[in-house]
Formats: C-alpha cells, sequence, structure tokens
C-alpha cells in the first residue's frame, strides 16, 4: 500500500535523520520533495499545500532549525500531521441497541461494492460475533446479484435476494423485514452502482435511503481511479450525507494519494481499507498506524492484532514444547508457514514490522513460499517429523514428487536445520539466518 509514496518520503526523511543539524535551507527543501512525492501519488493539490504549509510551521516552530540531532523530530512531525490529514483517531461503526445494524453500501460501478460488502460481513462476523446478512439491491449489475449470494456465502453471511426484476428499494425494504423476523444483527445493504455519478443513481439512493432510515451509509472509493475518487466523494458527500468510506483496492496502486485527500476534502473517515482480493484482506482503517507504515516505522499493533485471529495459546505452548525438546519439525514448520500466510501477503507484514518496511515487494517472492510447502508436503509423515532420516532415494523421490531439484530439497534440509537450532537460542537474539530459508538461499 501506498508503495511509491512511502518510498519517496522514507528516502527524503532518510536524508533528514542523517544530518547533525537543520538550516532552513534545508526544511524548505524537504518540504519540496515531500510536496513533490505527495503530488506524485495523486494527493490533491489544495491538501497538499495545506499539509505541507503546516509541516513548515510546526518545523519552524519546534526550533529544529540549528539545534543538534533534528531528524526525529521532524520524522514525529511528519507522521503526526499525516495521521492528522487521514482523520487522526480511527474511527468506528456503532450498532443499533435494536437490531438490526442496517448498513447501506454506496460507490460506483466497479468500485467493488459487492465484493467490500462481503467484507465488511466477514469481518463483523470475526471481530464481533454478528449474526449478518446481505441484502442484493444491485439489480442494474448484471451477475450482481449471483456474486452477491455466492460471497454472502463464502463470508457466512446469509443472503437476501429477490432477482433483478423488482424494484430496488421494495427489495431492501423486504430485506429489512426478514432480517427483523430472523432477529440478524446487522443487515448490509448493496446497492446499484453506474459508470459515473447521475440524477438517476442518486435519486435511487435518496429513496433507499429514506425507506431504511440506516444507521450508516458508507461509500465505496476505488483508490486507483485517483483523483476521480476524490471527485466522487465529494458528490456523494453533497447528495447522500454518508458517514465514512470504505477504500478498495489499494493494494492494486502504488501511489494512493486519492484515499489521503477523502478525509480532508469531505470532512468524512476512511472506516475500512480493503488490502487484497480475498475476503480476509480487509482491515480497520488506523490513521496513526498508516501515516507509522508510510514512513517505515512499522506498524506492530496491526502486526498483533493479526497474529493473534491466526495463533492460538494451545498451538503456542505446544510450539514451545517442541523447540524445548528439540522436537520441531517440518511438519511444524509447515503449520507455522501456513498461519503466517494466513496473516496476508509477505510484503504486507514485512512493511509492519519497524526496519524492514523499507524492503520493496518485488523483492518478496512468494514463490518461494510456494516451493518450501511443495517440498514438504512431497514428504512422508516420519520425514516431516525426523528430516534426518532423509538420505539420497528419499530426496530424490521428494524432487520429483514436488517438481523441484535435489539441490533445492537438499538446501531446505540445510536451512531448516540450522534455523532449528537458532530457535533454540531465540533467548539470545540469533535471528539473522531465518530470512535466508524464505529467500530460498543458503
Amino acid at each position: 500500500m501506498f508503495d511509491s509514496l512511502a518510498h519517496k518520503l522514507q528516502g527524503t526523511l532518510s536524508e533528514v535523520r542523517n544530518r547533525g543539524t537543520l538550516t532552513e535551507r534545508d526544511v524548505d527543501l524537504t518540504m519540496r520533495e515531500i510536496r513533490l512525492a505527495l503530488l506524485e501519488a495523486d494527493v490533491n493539490f489544495q491538501v497538499v499545500k495545506q499539509l505541507t504549509a503546516d509541516l513548515r510551521e510546526r518545523c519552524r516552530g519546534a526550533e529544529v532549525i540549528g539545534h543538534l540531532n533534528p531528524g526525529q523530530q521532524v520524522v514525529k512531525i511528519v507522521a503526526e500531521e499525516l495521521t492528522k490529514l487521514m482523520g487522526g483517531a480511527a474511527a468506528a461503526l456503532s450498532f443499533s441497541a435494536r437490531p438490526p445494524t442496517v448498513i447501506m453500501i454506496a460507490g460506483l460501478q466497479g468500485s467493488g461494492k459487492t465484493t467490500a460488502a462481503a467484507k465488511l460481513a466477514r469481518h463483523l462476523r470475526g471481530e464481533h460475533s454478528s449474526s449478518v446478512a446481505l441484502a442484493a439491491c444491485d439489480t442494474r449489475r448484471p451477475a450482481a446479484v449471483e456474486q452477491l449470494v455466492k460471497l454472502s456465502a463464502q463470508a457466512g453471511a446469509a443472503a437476501y435476494e429477490r432477482g433483478t426484476d423488482a424494484d430496488p428499494v421494495e427489495i431492501a425494504a423486504w430485506a429489512l423485514e426478514r432480517a427483523r423476523d430472523e432477529g440478524k444483527d446487522v443487515l448490509i445493504v448493496d446497492t446499484s452502482g453506474r459508470l459515473h455519478v447521475d440524477e438517476e443513481l442518486m435519486g435511487e439512493l435518496v429513496r433507499m435511503q429514506a425507506a431504511l432510515e440506516p444507521h450508516h451509509v458508507l461509500l465505496v472509493v476505488d483508490a486507483m481511479t485517483g483523483q476521480d475518487a476524490v471527485n466522487v466523494a465529494k458528490t456523494f458527500a453533497e447528495a447522500v450525507d454518508f458517514d465514512g468510506a470504505v477504500v478498495s483496492k489499494l493494494d492494486g496502486d502504488a501511489r494512493g494519494g486519492a484515499a489521503l485527500s477523502v478525509r480532508a476534502l469531505t470532512g468524512k473517515p476512511i472506516l475500512f481499507a480493503s488490502t487484497g482480493e480475498k475476503l480476509e484482506q480487509f482491515e480497520r482503517f488506523h490513521p496513526d498506524r498508516m501515516a507509522q507504515r508510510i514512513l517505515g516505522m512499522g506498524d506492530v499493533m496491526s502486526l498483533i492484532e493479526a497474529a493473534e485471529h491466526e495463533f492460538d495459546e494451545d498451538q503456542a505452548r505446544d510450539l514451545e514444547r517442541k523447540l524445548r525438546r528439540n522436537e520441531f519439525g517440518l511438519d511444524d514448520f509447515l503449520g507455522q508457514l501456513k498461519m503466517i500466510r494466513r496473516m496476508g501477503p509477505l510484503s504486507n507484514l514485512l512493511g509492519m514490522i519497524p526496519g524492514l518496511a523499507a524492503v520493496q515487494p518485488q523483492q518478496v517472492d512468494e514463490r518461494e513460499l510456494d516451493r518450501i510447502q511443495a517440498i514438504i508436503l512431497s514428504m512422508t509423515g516420519d520425514e516431516q517429523r525426523r528430516p534426518e532420516l532423509i538420505n539420497g532415494s528419499r530426496r530424490l523421490r521428494i524432487a520429483r514428487g514436488s517438481g523441484t531439484s535435489v539441490q533445492q530439497v537438499s538446501a531446505l534440509l540445510r536451512q531448516f536445520s540450522e534455523m532449528r537450532k537458532i530457535m533454540r537460542q531465540l533467548s539470545r537474539g540469533r535471528m539473522g539466518d531465518i530470512g535466508a530459508l524464505l529467500r530460498g538461499g543458503p
């Protein structure tokens, strides 16, 4: 996310960190580089102008000029101003005391509304144990109803649909009554979109809002549409008073600056961000954490939260016991690897770790993880638990079964042996060689 912007801002601030003192000219040059980075990332011009003016004033007001080691203070100021730009504190949905809580999803056709609705349903089930239903009220886009029904099943939510012939407002009202009868906690209503904002689209949304009286109206904003995303948000804000935005396809846009402009230009917070194609790649938007990730400072809290969803205490205790007894096998490693991959793309996880945020996505080859899994899955259970059993003939069989070479199998076994030694010595902090295993090198 924000790859290009993050890379440039981190480079600019790295130079600031390395200077013993800063002059007024240094501050001006730094602000110029920050302004260019933001504009290239598609952040709105007026937003950039105001942000850099605030940054310049704060840097001068903080008396960093001429003082020793001012770099960290400048980075801190930039992080705080970016956080402020994106809304300050994280905003959250509120739930009705009399269920169901009704959430209406709006946006243009192709912005990812239906997928966002299903992702939100899955998120609410996982985070709040909510019973969720999705109402298929997009009667205009071909196959929209079928898509919502399919995604609802994947998200573990009920799907309410009446085809494409009925009036969408009538479908929404019927779905609300059904949600009440079935005791659902949340009803998410997927509405029709258009290729552009028009009077008919807004009229339908206004009628649906009047019929449902939703507790929340969320606007799905496509990060890949650049400044058009901001224009769409401003137009929707004038016609339908939405409560917050869901930024979709944030993983597919290296710039993503439009997302930074939404809050500043509409006054509406970004509530959620879609960070990948899978339903689980959806998270609450924390302005402070996002600012830290953009500046290469990591996002430890999000990493911990992601890990808590995948690892349980019993597994952790079992893993610790095996490590102490030197019983940690390739089957255990495979299980840990799978859990880590469920947390999201490895490049995203690295961005959450302080000091590793500068690793570029192209440097992380997920195919190496696929190769490791294929090799381990081609082993017998005994071989996974006791890798020392694997002799020359077994290596040949494993290589053929996994579509790899004997050399690659041998390299994995050698690296795993070294990693197992290191894992037993974690208390001494000797983690250096684990990265070689994931890179596929000795």
